[in-house]
């Protein structure tokens, strides 16, 4: 067989284990093979973690690829995928595990990334290459996919259900219509974080201000239970926390009945794009034209530029795409005063 397919092909499989970010930029490239090739049959091999999130999603077939089982895990799933076939596979995983998994899947496409892009050797996994292009923003660079396989167009939606119990959930605690800001304030990457102090001054700008309700959302990580503790200490204003409190279902509720969200470069910005919700991105460590919230380019206070050139005297055009700067204290490059000017910016005051 080759690429790309003149017909739609019977079978597909689709990897991509994590994190939840990525899986939310990989939606959107199911839903166009999905929308265009309503008859080919998609099976997704998926982390734990992240099936949670998409389990419900309807004419997919999950197969669930659990790390924490260590070596186990790939005996459990060459269980699960024996006697199957598939026309392609989507090696949308650029890692070692993921690339071992596709040892164990019987198709004739192993479609990867360029080798340009093809991290932890990925390359050599895969015997057909998306088009090699240069600083996209991931989203993009998943859509080489389906562009390889010979669909142009992109259905750039998400659709991911939201069951009635975490419904309720949302309903219970931002009960009302009160226009809601959401906080998400850490990353699973520390360097990524903002500061308290900064965050404390936001909840009492935006409920002084514009009369918002604000709302901490994160993991039971100490880390986040800390924030928690230390902005409620420093905010004048109440906050509903939320901070260890709800599962992935029940956030995507709770960001979904919200006006708006604050996140640095972390998941709950993805999910909160998957539900139109509109972001407001702090970015210094990572590159926002690559791993912004997708749909809300005007909202990111973008402090990326300065830290690469401080820390390697280059601009980010001279740097190779996708550098990080992972130095602490590089977040607290932004000012309340930078967050507080794109707030107003959104809400259009």
């Amino acid at each position: 067989m080759t690429l790309p397919f003149t017909t739609p092909p019977d079978r597909l499989c689709i990897l991509r284990l994590s994190a939840i970010g990525d899986i939310c930029h990989a939606l959107p490239v199911v839903r166009t093979i999905q929308h265009h090739w309503p008859n080919t049959r998609l099976t997704w091999i998926i982390g734990k973690t992240e099936y949670s999130l998409v389990n419900d999603i309807p004419d997919i077939e999950f197969i669930v690829f659990d790390k924490l089982l260590g070596w186990k895990a790939y005996s459990e799933l060459r269980k699960k995928l024996k006697g199957s076939s598939f026309d392609a596979l989507l090696h949308m995983q650029m890692s070692l595990r993921a690339s071992l998994i596709s040892l164990l899947i019987d198709t004739p496409i192993k479609l990867g990334f360029d080798r340009k892009r093809a991290k932890d050797m990925q390359w050599l996994f895969s015997n057909h290459k998306i088009e090699a292009r240069s600083n996209q923003h991931v989203i993009d660079s998943f859509f080489g996919f389906t562009e390889a396989l010979g669909i142009q167009e992109r259905e750039c939606r998400w659709d991911i259900p939201i069951p009635e119990m975490a419904a309720t959930f949302a309903e219970q605690n931002l009960p009302g219509d009160q226009p809601t800001l959401v906080i998400s304030p850490c990353s699973s990457m520390a360097y990524r974080n903002w500061n308290a102090k900064g965050y404390a001054e936001i909840v009492d700008y935006a409920a002084n201000k514009h009369d918002l309700r604000v709302v901490l959302t994160g993991g039971a990580e100490l880390i986040e239970r800390k924030y928690a503790e230390q902005i409620t200490q420093l905010a004048q204003n109440p906050v509903i926390n939320l901070i260890g409190k709800t599962n992935l279902k029940q956030l995507l509720a709770v960001l979904q009945r919200s006006t708006a969200l604050i996140s640095p470069d972390a998941g709950t910005a993805h999910l909160a794009t998957a539900v139109n919700l509109p972001v407001i991105g702090l970015y210094a460590t990572t590159n926002p034209d690559r791993a912004r919230p997708y749909l809300c380019k005007d909202y990111v206070v973008n402090k990326y530029p300065e830290a690469v050139m401080d820390k390697y005297h280059k601009t980010v055009e001279d740097m190779p795409w996708g550098t990080r700067v992972r130095d602490e204290g590089t977040m607290n490059r932004i000012r309340t005063d930078d967050v507080k000017q794109v707030l107003d910016k959104l809400l259009k005051v």
